[in-house]
């Protein structure tokens, strides 16, 4: 085994607290694990706190597989400013008076179903889309004044779970679409309503098929260690969402030198992928051809996991 690699290949959900950055759990993860190869699937903000997927050692190899096209936030939208970051981190950009019937707990939850649906959404100027070769942030924190295109985003839906503070802040919930900001809703609906926001708290409360209850904390990982991680392990054919094939141990050494094999009865659509299962680890991802499965990616080691 190659120095800094632990022989650990699993999906970890962590449970990311706030004030710590994506890539600070991946440093702590690699350190608990004694294992060098730990990368994270859908950044999250330091100021906010949620399911963050976490790969380690081949399972590093999932994270642009993982179906994430849908995730899901509680947030806390504070109403009467308006800042340059679109969060409570920015410097206040405007002011003005939260709307009338803010308080109003059927008024804000009408408002809120209002902004279901396909929307055009202009992304935070502090955020990682890339400008020129530079991340916006970057190009704002540095005093260029940063105009970023609209994008088409899905808000599955925005349900009300409570009015805090007489009515400045509400507690609500959002099912979205990949790349949708809830810094931007916040923004957006302060505007909308006559007003100015921000978005004051965030929690991802799922991501893709991975929710909060799968999630453990950073700490828990450490205190285990590579002793005990085996208990914090995703399934990592959940995580995909994708159907399995099975496959024996004649099967195991074609799939390794990429020889394509038989669909073993799968009903798939032409290109729809499978994962390879062999002695309870995933080994491959692959996809139907002209009837039969070719590969994609294996995993010779295998991502463990299978079932848990």
């Amino acid at each position: 085994m190659r120095r800094g690699q632990s022989g650990i290949n699993c999906l970890l959900a962590i449970d990311k607290p706030v004030g710590m950055s994506s890539h600070d759990v991946v440093n702590r993860v690699r350190r608990a694990l004694g294992e060098r190869r730990v990368g994270h699937a859908g950044t999250l903000d330091p100021a906010a706190s949620g399911v963050l997927v976490v790969g380690v050692g081949q399972g590093t190899r999932l994270m642009g597989m993982l179906t994430q096209d849908s995730k899901a936030y509680e947030a806390r939208i504070a109403f009467g400013r308006e800042t340059d970051t679109d969060d409570a981190e920015g410097s206040v950009v405007r002011e003005a008076a939260p709307p009338e019937r803010a308080s109003d707990a059927g008024y804000a939850s009408g408002v809120l179903s209002s902004l279901e649906g396909e929307v055009d959404q202009v992304p935070p100027a502090y955020s990682a889309i890339s400008v020129g070769g530079r991340r916006s942030y970057q190009r704002a924190r540095s005093g260029e004044k940063v105009e970023l295109p609209a994008r088409r985003v899905t808000i599955e839906s925005a349900r009300l779970l409570g009015v805090e503070d007489g009515g400045r802040v509400w507690h609500c919930r959002f099912d979205v679409s990949k790349g949708t900001y809830i810094r931007s809703i916040a923004r957006d609906l302060g505007r909308s309503l006559g007003s100015a926001a921000h978005l004051c708290g965030l929690r991802r409360v799922s991501s893709g098929t991975v929710g909060i209850e799968r999630c453990v904390t950073i700490d828990e990982i450490e205190a285990s260690g590579r002793e005990g991680v085996t208990s914090h392990m995703l399934d990592p054919v959940s995580a995909l969402d994708l159907p399995v094939r099975p496959i024996d141990e004649d099967e195991y050494a074609d799939a390794m030198c990429g020889k394509p094999l038989s669909s073993l009865g799968l009903v798939l659509d032409e290109g729809q992928r499978v994962a390879l299962v062999h002695r309870g680890s995933v080994v491959g991802v692959w996809h139907l051809e002209g009837g039969r499965l070719r590969c994609d990616a294996n995993f010779p080691d295998g991502i463990s996991g299978v079932g848990r």
